[in-house]
């Protein structure tokens, strides 16, 4: 699945009033032309910026939010009061209005001129008070947004602008995003379950059932061609050494290549941006489709084992996010433990399903049984996870509330798994291995997660911003007693918010 930026589109909109002049309003649109061409030009932005006009009028402000909510490229809102712009202009504007927003509160000037301002100058360059009137209205309003303070030149200013944008796209893609699964949740599995109308209406995602025998069609029609091509695929990108031309291994391969062409073929033609699979439903499947699914989502398409849709969506937008950035991301479980005091860790795997985005060196490509499920030895990479620092996120259904959860987490060097040849990482959550594993189980979270090496808790945060759900994070300043106060707390705002409705 071939995707990238280029479609989409941030609008850039600068907030005045016509009290100071028509010059006044000339250098204001002048000042936003540069400061939108300079953050374009800085190549820190991965998202085009499009300046939108000055508005000057709650007409104008109007107009301009309705054309953001019909345009498809657009995929969020900025925000900058140049001068003073009169907030209840804004309402009408910001009711409509159901992108993501960004408030930026920044000044065309670095440094105060102080031997040559003078009162023009000031009248001019009011965002300092311009942008503090507009955020009352938005806190008002109780309208989600983030703010962004710092100068629109500097590179750290411009990172934050850049977080949020990814999760923008995140966010647009996930509002016509497919999920097929084929086969339902594992049998009375509560936390890969969930409420999915509820789902669509706040997260945007459609989850539709698939039959597993559509895939067994799919998979009768591929080619001996399309099967070789791939093959020789695999042969440029994994260490193959272990599967022998016409060995049992050998065969097992060709049948794990035949249904991934049918698995790709079957996800393009209904246009699904993620799916699940379950290892107790493959009627008419060789084997469990693991090799498939790595690459799969190698490619960008969301994953969930075990019908866990929530985590395949979430996977899919986190790949969204994360697009172009160079460590990776990948479906996750947690598997067993490895207790060894400050180094005490959770070995992450899955039966198959790991991405190769994340391994460490090139991944071999291997037949082997897998003891459960009753198919046939299925082909899978087996690789160790690179070092270095991740965040590994989940949702969960509460029953009033989406909740999202988010725990940074180290990954440290795995050993060797010579019984056990899946793909896996092995990871030390903060701020330790007590209190990261206490939190988690207390929040509800889930055995499976996305993890990403990328994606810091700013992208999480600024998605739940937009969704409107509850995030809780698990990071170095976790303590047990604050986190379940937060959880108290929480419980009682959805509840009151929820009766207030």
């Amino acid at each position: 699945m071939i995707m990238n930026y280029n479609n989409f589109e941030i609008w850039f909109v600068t907030g005045a009033q016509l009290l100071y002049g028509g010059d006044a309003v000339k250098h204001v649109d002048a000042h936003s032309n540069e400061m939108v061409k300079g953050l374009n030009d800085s190549k820190n932005l991965p998202i085009k910026v499009v300046y939108k006009g000055t508005v000057n009028s709650a007409k104008e402000v109007t107009t301009l939010m309705k054309s953001a909510n019909n345009d498809e490229k657009c995929i969020g809102v900025m925000t900058w009061m140049h001068t003073f712009s009169p907030a209840k202009m804004w309402i009408h504007g910001l009711q409509d209005l159901k992108k993501p927003l960004l408030h930026f509160h920044t000044q065309f000037n670095k440094e105060i001129p102080w031997d040559t301002m003078d009162m023009d100058f000031m009248n001019l360059n009011q965002s300092a008070h311009g942008d503090r009137e507009f955020g009352h209205i938005i806190s008002r309003m109780r309208k989600p947004c983030k703010v962004v303070v710092g100068h629109w030149q500097d590179l750290k200013t411009q990172h934050k602008i850049a977080v949020w944008q990814r999760v923008c796209a995140g966010w647009a893609d996930a509002q016509d995003m497919l999920l097929i699964r084929l086969g339902d949740q594992m049998n009375h599995v509560a936390v890969t379950d969930g409420d999915k109308v509820e789902a669509e209406m706040r997260l945007g995602y459609h989850v539709d059932f698939c039959n597993i025998a559509t895939l067994r069609d799919y998979q009768n029609d591929v080619s001996e061609k399309e099967i070789n091509d791939l093959l020789e695929i695999y042969n440029q990108e994994y260490d193959c050494n272990a599967i022998k031309d016409g060995s049992f291994e050998y065969e097992q391969v060709v049948k794990a290549a035949r249904i991934e062409v049918a698995l790709r073929r079957l996800l393009k033609e209904t246009g699904a941006k993620a799916f699940t699979t379950h290892f107790d439903n493959l009627d008419g499947i060789d084997q469990l489709p693991g090799l498939a699914c790595q690459r799969l989502m190698a490619e960008g398409y969301g994953f969930g084992a075990e019908g866990d849709w929530k985590t395949a969506a979430l996977c899919r937008t986190m790949y969204v996010m994360s697009l172009g950035l160079p460590n990776g991301c990948s479906f996750m479980e947690d598997y067993t433990l490895n207790f060894d005091g400050e180094n005490s860790a959770i070995l992450q795997a899955h039966m198959l399903e790991i991405s190769p985005m994340i391994a460490e060196h090139k991944p071999k490509l291997e037949v082997h049984k897998l003891g459960i499920g009753g198919k046939n030895d299925p082909a899978r990479l087996v690789f160790t996870s690179k070092v270095g620092e991740g965040t590994a996120s989940t949702i969960v259904d509460m029953g009033n509330r989406f909740r999202l959860i988010v725990n940074k987490v180290d990954c440290i060097k795995s050993k060797p798994l010579p019984k056990l040849p899946v793909a896996s990482a092995l990871w030390i959550p903060r701020p330790n291995f007590e209190v990261g594993a206490a939190a988690w189980i207390i929040a509800g979270g889930t055995h499976h997660s996305a993890f990403s090496y990328d994606l810091t808790v700013e992208y999480w945060q600024d998605y739940a911003e937009i969704a409107g759900i509850e995030i809780l994070v698990i990071d170095e300043n976790t303590t047990i007693d604050n986190f379940k106060k937060e959880i108290r707390l929480n419980e009682v705002y959805y509840l009151l918010n929820k009766a207030l409705q």
